[in-house]
């Protein structure tokens, strides 16, 4: 029976075996090593409870540190042993695996049925054709750049999203870079500017401009027009993307601390070693919708004519709009805009952000898209798509909600060898990946994932063109609502275009359509300003 006192006992018992231990040297010198193990244990024990900041040692010396090191690697007997194939935590086992076979170029074919519960609500699927096409090019592309964009881009359907040097480790970047030149198929920079690794592999970039301009700010931080063009002008870089917010924490800036920047980082943000580095949460080039579209226009001529676009997770709806009647009053368009859900998270966020703000991709990207529709200017603008899209059936479910592209971070951190330990924002990434302990990196052997990143492109497009064959289409752009349907409740299904329909073209203008609430909010926008109207957002 215990006594109020047990939970003392290992430590009494440590102290009695190290008494023992020494009177057995007596015996034998062997009772040394069992004397200086007990003895060490007392001393913690000892320690434990003069501490001051954990209760738990306090009350259970020594038996309590079992408590913080099953703690520590709950997150990998959670994924190894306990979650089923479906588990999203948040990647699921099931989508890691796919990941990992068609990186590896190994079978990802699964016997025995689906495993997902079809009847269940939630469960989404596409249609297919009595009379499937056989598809043999699978270099599915599409060309980026509006009526004022000089040097448009013949771009992959799927590429790798905004993932910067500094949050991944050189090796990654540089795996990652190779193998977008082997795939043909760009890579985002993210906003950490374009560092050396970026160059090494020659794969085509997407230079993200943050708000805090790395490689493009002058010594005040502020947007520097002249090292923009000689940033732009290098040959590598494809398009020009502008970050308003990310899905990982919109509205949320950042601080890579002083002690983290390397020469390395240094070089590639143009920011000086020994000063905490800022990303404000807003730009300071621009502070109004007409502003933001003269900025745009700006960049494409600082460029040469390069495609210049933005990238935002959609939030007050209003504002978004405010952004287009902008682009009307103008006549400046992005060529390009990308839509991130909130539901992207390479970046490390306030749990608050990561859980409750922002708009998840399926709503964030219907929205923009039937907005442009309503304004008339979906045909001159093209959309991308980011947030958890690593398999076909992903990237075929947002091409038929509205996008023309699909982008991809943890999907190909996957392909270079990510394990989802989400020990990201900690430095000891345990494969090399995220990480800037250069022991660390040097786990990821570059040739090898380089491999692997082209690999799981090109096995992916292989697995989208089977999907768009089967529905009897020639190429992906073809999929539409009705191609996508789910279910809603148990036992009962609904057609995409039901839930998510195209609007028609042109209704804003017209205002002739009330569904939705478009209307409501168009009339409340502005171009001059991101403040509403009224109190309402």
């Amino acid at each position: 029976m215990s006594t109020p006192y047990s939970r003392f006992t290992p430590l009494g018992l440590c102290f009695l075996l190290a008494a023992l231990s020494l009177v057995g040297l007596v015996l034998s010198a062997w009772f040394w090593v069992p004397a200086l193990i007990f003895g060490a244990l007392g001393v913690v024990g000892i320690f434990d409870l003069i501490q001051t900041r954990r209760a738990v040692l306090r009350n259970y010396p020594i038996l309590g540190h079992m408590r913080y090191m099953f703690e520590s690697i709950r997150p990998e007997i959670r994924q190894y042993l306990i979650e089923s194939d479906q588990d999203e935590e948040p990647f699921s086992r099931e989508l890691r695996t796919i990941v990992y076979q068609r990186a590896k170029n190994v079978e990802d074919k699964r016997p025995f049925g689906t495993r997902m519960r079809v009847y269940d609500s939630g469960y989404q699927w596409l249609t297919h054709s009595v009379r499937p096409k056989h598809i043999t090019d699978t270099n599915f592309r599409i060309d980026i750049g509006g009526p004022d964009c000089k040097q448009p881009y013949s771009a992959s359907i799927y590429n790798i999203s905004a993932m910067s040097f500094g949050a991944l480790s050189s090796n990654a970047i540089e795996a990652l870079n190779r193998g977008a030149k082997a795939g043909k198929f760009a890579h985002d920079t993210g906003e950490g500017g374009i560092s050396r690794y970026h160059r090494t592999g020659g794969g085509d970039l997407i230079y993200e401009v943050g708000s805090g301009y790395f490689g493009c700010r002058d010594a005040s931080g502020a947007f520097s027009p002249e090292k923009f063009a000689e940033t732009a002008a290098d040959p590598q870089v494809k398009m020009i993307e502008i970050k308003l917010s990310q899905g990982a924490k919109p509205g949320h800036g950042g601080m890579l601390p002083a002690a983290k920047i390397s020469p390395e980082i240094a070089e590639a943000r143009g920011v000086p070693m020994g000063v905490d580095c800022i990303s404000p949460a807003s730009h300071s080039a621009f502070s109004t919708p007409l502003e933001m579209m003269q900025f745009i226009a700006q960049l494409r001529e600082l460029s040469g004519g390069k495609p210049v676009g933005f990238k935002l997770c959609i939030g007050h709806r209003r504002e978004f709009m405010c952004m287009v009647k902008a682009m009307l009053e103008t006549g400046i368009t992005p060529d390009f805009i990308v839509v991130d859900g909130k539901e992207g998270g390479t970046g490390a966020a306030p749990l608050e952000f990561a859980n409750h703000m922002g708009m998840p991709l399926v709503e964030g990207l219907t929205f923009a898209h039937n907005t442009l529709r309503g304004a008339g200017l979906r045909e001159r603008i093209k959309i991308g798509a980011s947030g958890k899209l690593v398999t076909a059936f992903d990237i075929a479910r947002v091409l038929a909600l509205g996008a023309d592209w699909a982008n991809s971070a943890r999907g190909f951190m996957f392909a270079i060898g990510c394990i989802q330990a989400q020990a990201c924002h900690t430095n000891r990434c345990p494969v090399g990946v995220a990480t800037q302990d250069k022991m660390r990196a040097r786990a990821l052997v570059v040739p090898d994932k380089a491999e692997r990143v082209a690999n799981f492109h090109g096995n992916t497009m292989k697995a989208l063109a089977e999907m768009t064959g089967a529905a009897g289409l020639e190429h992906p752009g073809g999929f539409l609502p009705h191609h996508f349907l789910m279910r809603e409740k148990d036992g009962e299904m609904v057609v995409a275009d039901e839930v998510y329909p195209y609007m028609p073209e042109g209704f804003l203008l017209r205002e002739d359509d009330e569904r939705f609430g478009y209307l409501k909010r168009w009339r409340r926008a502005r171009a001059a300003a991101f403040e509403p109207i009224d109190s309402g957002v």
